[in-house]
């Protein structure tokens, strides 16, 4: 089996931003268990920036804000942060390897490929292969936005079977613990629906990108990959080892979907952030839901938001329900002058597609 873990900046580092090695000792010490199981495990880890502020005299009150600052933090730290992993590993006589991706590693099939063919290599050679966003360089535009989602999209990337979300909590509860003192842990997830998202909520905490709500978009996404998710607790004894086992109550466990979506549909359906909504009309919905049709300006009957060529939007019916996403072939403004026309009512400039069917995906 091929399991991906990650972990958070909320379980890596302390009260002042830096790295809490302590943290990376137990996950290593855990991987060197499951990997004498016969499995083969993938890290992605947060912390580059919390390696680095300590570094540059930066950590605490003196926390930078601003993107610039952090990602010249990040590159400071991602060494330091790789050594800490690599000290732990050398522990169990295994090797680490870093890997830094970026989102283009995902949308561009030739870098899809050579991610791909480089992290298989290393398993091959029995490394741990070591993931992070390239922070140091991204752009905060086209950037995965948390190493949630991230994971999950190396998990489609590796064939992993299994992806474990470790955060300071024990999984996904019921309701939030510091307002509501009966929480309980949500063991298992079979569909996700609205109230689910309403009991994720919102970020984590203030030095990590995250959240609950950002590992449920990421379960999404591993589900939709054909992979099981578990989201636990970073904290609790052997709780990768319980995770690769199934033992009852290690967290909340999110079944695979039976769909098995391409990474370039995963990024489109769950990564992009949406640049608006095109409404349209109860034909054309059935025809995109029926499966291999392109979104047609004819059944368009209303345009939201301010998008350009190649952004993506959420596709909705006339009750305003979001039943699809696609990256557009139009921008706002070109496709509401167009709106109910035709292809053949097109000047031959206008392509004739809305939203190609190869960058549609179906969500409902």
């Amino acid at each position: 089996m091929v399991v991906v873990v990650k972990i958070g900046t909320s379980s890596l580092t302390d009260s002042e931003g830096g790295i809490r090695k302590d943290a990376i000792v137990k996950l290593c010490d855990e991987v060197a268990t499951v990997r004498a199981a016969g499995h083969n495990v993938v890290i992605v880890t947060s912390g580059a920036i919390g390696a680095g502020l300590p570094a540059l005299g930066l950590g605490g009150a003196n926390r930078p804000t601003d993107a610039r600052t952090l990602q010249a933090v990040s590159a400071v730290g991602q060494s330091r942060l790789m050594a800490v992993y690599c000290e732990a590993l050398d522990q169990h006589s295994l090797v680490g390897g870093q890997v830094l991706l970026a989102p283009l590693d995902f949308v561009d099939r030739r870098q899809y490929l050579q991610a791909r063919g480089t992290l298989t290599r290393l398993l091959e050679l029995g490394v741990v292969p070591i993931v992070n966003e390239n922070d140091a360089v991204a752009d905060d535009e086209i950037r995965f936005g948390d190493n949630d989602r991230l994971a999950a999209l190396v998990s489609h990337l590796v064939d992993a079977e299994l992806l474990v979300l470790l955060t300071d909590t024990a999984g996904l509860l019921s309701a939030d613990p510091r307002i509501d003192p009966d929480a309980s842990l949500i063991e298992e997830i079979i569909e996700f629906d609205q109230q689910l998202d309403e009991i994720a909520g919102g970020p984590g905490t203030p030095g990590g990108s995250g959240g609950m709500a950002s590992k449920i978009s990421a379960a999404k996404i591993a589900a939709w990959s054909g992979v099981r998710t578990v989201i636990a607790a970073a904290h609790r004894p052997s709780v990768l080892t319980d995770a690769v086992e199934g033992v009852s109550g290690v967290g909340t466990i999110v079944a695979a979907h039976q769909r098995d979506l391409p990474a370039r549909k995963l990024w489109i359906a769950f990564a992009v952030r949406s640049s608006g909504v095109v409404s349209v009309d109860a034909a054309a919905r059935a025809a995109l839901e029926g499966g291999g049709a392109s979104l047609l300006a004819v059944g368009v009957v209303e345009v939201q938001g301010d998008f350009e060529i190649n952004d993506a939007v959420e596709i909705a019916d006339q009750n305003g329900m979001v039943f699809a996403k696609g990256l557009v072939r139009l921008s706002s403004s070109a496709l509401a002058n167009w709106l109910a026309r035709s292809p053949a009512d097109l000047p031959t400039e206008v392509p004739s597609h809305v939203v190609d069917v190869d960058d549609l995906v179906i969500l409902s």
